[in-house]
């Protein structure tokens, strides 16, 4: 409409249309009309429009990667999820390397196109969902229970269930393995009642390899938490790990360490999830 106006409003400039006095009257008119809905204090239905539009796409930014980069590392963590999965389906061919009192054991299997790989079995005394909260949520404060790790650091979250992180792995005792860091790219999915959170080595700008540290690598790499079916606030834990620690270890060496690592974090875990909940008791309380 206001593109005629103008036309309108353009054609009494002839001089033989100017001696029309209704036809410039109905100009005038029609020109202050069209402006007078321009300067309306409400907004008009395209700004409306403009600003629902802009106001869902500041929403799904927040939540959906957006550059190339991004994409690449949602598909990286999900490729890490599809490869653990199919590994721990695969029951035969474990062999025991760790078996506890308590029932926790530690089993590992070689790979063709991964090499050796690890896996721990506990029943944890939890809800899986305090446990996720704890390991994925809370995953920075790990450096604070767990003496084998200095540091978790995200460098970057990609949308609701990718992060990429550093870690920082403390030296075991003796120094027989130095300080180790990790940049992962993380996976944190559910599905159902299972919860996963699994990984593999990737770079990230931010965190160049750090002077004075060996850049381990790993994956894939995945923690698997699913209610028992005994009882649903004990909690099935299993965490597949493969590292590749670099350096020249021996593999006897290695193996020991991976698999008394992985003993160790289920005991330190089960310390923190007891103090935790004896904080909460003495809050009701």
């Amino acid at each position: 409409m206001l593109p005629a106006t103008f036309k309108l409003c353009a054609g009494i400039s002839y001089r033989h249309m100017r001696n029309m006095t209704g036809l410039r009257k109905n100009a005038v008119m029609a020109l202050y009309h069209e402006l007078n809905k321009l300067s309306a204090p409400s907004p008009s239905s395209w700004i409306r429009q403009v600003r629902r539009r802009s106001s869902v796409w500041s929403n799904r930014t927040a939540e959906e990667p957006c550059s190339e980069m991004d994409m690449a590392y949602v598909k990286q963590g999900q490729e890490a999820l599809s490869k653990a999965i199919s590994i721990l389906s695969e029951q035969d061919g474990w062999q025991t390397e760790i078996e506890m009192a308590n029932g926790d054991k530690v089993l590992s299997k070689v790979l063709p196109d991964v090499g050796k790989v690890f896996k721990l079995e506990v029943l944890l005394g939890q809800q899986t969902e305090q446990l996720y909260d704890e390991l994925v949520n809370n995953m920075e404060q790990m450096g604070d229970w767990n003496p084998n790790v200095k540091e978790v650091k995200i460098l970057q979250k990609i949308g609701k269930d990718t992060m990429v992180t550093h870690e920082v792995a403390a030296e075991t005792p003796g120094n027989v393995v130095g300080v180790r860091d990790f940049v992962s790219v993380r996976c944190a999915k559910r599905k159902g009642s299972t919860c996963f959170l699994a990984g593999m080595s990737t770079q990230h700008a931010a965190m160049p390899e750090q002077k004075g540290i060996v850049r381990a690598e790993n994956g894939p790499t995945c923690i698997v938490m699913r209610p028992s079916l005994e009882d649903p606030n004990v909690t099935k834990f299993t965490w597949l790990l493969s590292i590749d620690l670099k350096g020249w270890i021996p593999k006897t060496i290695i193996n020991r360490v991976l698999s008394q690592t992985q003993v160790d974090f289920a005991k330190h875990l089960r310390r923190r999830l007891a103090t935790s909940s004896n904080a909460e008791l003495a809050l009701a309380c």
